[in-house]
């Protein structure tokens, strides 16, 4: 969810050794307002290797300004959703704007949607109906589901089996064990991981990232939250993926090179950057 972190950005990282992709950031709340704003926080992840990344929205002027930040620059993505927090004023006129948004080229994600029952600003009834309503929508436009999930996890899968999964699913921001993981990896989902995965008291978190297979792993800021490690509690910006993958490298036994290059493929499948930027 949108909001702006206090403090004095982490150091830009040295350079990965491969070009990586942060699936899953908020650059509005991270500051950004103008092209020249989306530029200077692109430079910033360029000169640690991340080249790209997909700027989520959380509300409808959230997804308005990421579908137009976007176009702004190539390196730039965008997914639009209602976040299941913001559900409990879901209007026919607030779906149909964003079946528009959804359709805009540059929009390769419908997200961040799904259910959250930690925080108590949405009835849970609410949050499934629009989930189920998402869900639809990325079937009908042929677009991978992009999934918030907190304290949500049996319902998630409930709703998803109920409603029939889209052909791609991505749960941004993983959040469960080891067990939950392979239920989804099972399922054929996507699992995006965030900058909690290298929290050193997150044990079941790094457990669950162990079992993921390259061709379902994702990595991700969710920026301006989840600063990774050992900066946590600080701003954080698509430039921070870096950290988290060299730890997830560490913590999987990973050669970083052919980690950061497999995330990046898992990307470009899910995601179908080619197809967006193609001539």
């Amino acid at each position: 969810m949108s909001g702006e972190r206090k403090g004095e950005r982490p150091p830009l990282p040295e350079p990965l050794p491969a070009p990586a992709v942060d699936s899953h950031t908020h650059l509005d709340a991270c500051g950004c307002v103008t092209a020249e704003d989306v530029a200077a926080a692109m430079d910033r992840a360029n000169s640690a290797g991340v080249a790209r990344a997909i700027t989520v929205a959380d509300d409808l002027a959230a997804a308005r300004w990421a579908a137009e930040a976007a176009t702004w620059d190539e390196r730039v993505f965008a997914a639009v959703a209602i976040h299941p927090t913001r559900t409990s004023t879901f209007t026919d006129a607030d779906r149909a704007e964003l079946e528009k948004l959804a359709a805009q080229p540059k929009v390769v994600a419908i997200g961040e949607t799904g259910l959250d029952y930690y925080w108590d600003y949405s009835p849970h009834d609410a949050q499934a109906e629009a989930f189920r309503w998402h869900i639809d929508l990325a079937k009908r436009v042929g677009k991978p589901l992009m999934i918030h999930d907190r304290d949500a996890h049996e319902d998630i899968l409930r709703v998803l089996g109920e409603e029939g999964a889209p052909e791609t699913v991505v749960f941004h921001c993983f959040s469960g064990d080891a067990d939950f993981a392979r239920r989804c990896l099972d399922a054929g989902y996507v699992l995006s991981f965030a900058g909690a995965v290298t929290f050193r008291n997150a044990k079941a978190l790094r457990e669950a990232a162990l079992l993921v297979p390259a061709e379902q792993l994702l990595v991700e800021t969710d920026a301006p939250f989840l600063t990774p490690h050992p900066f946590r509690g600080r701003p954080n910006e698509p430039y921070c993926v870096a950290y988290t993958l060299r730890d997830l490298a560490e913590l999987r036994g990973d050669d970083l090179a052919e980690l950061a290059a497999a995330t990046t493929a898992t990307a470009e499948r899910v995601f179908r950057f080619q197809e967006v930027v193609a001539p």
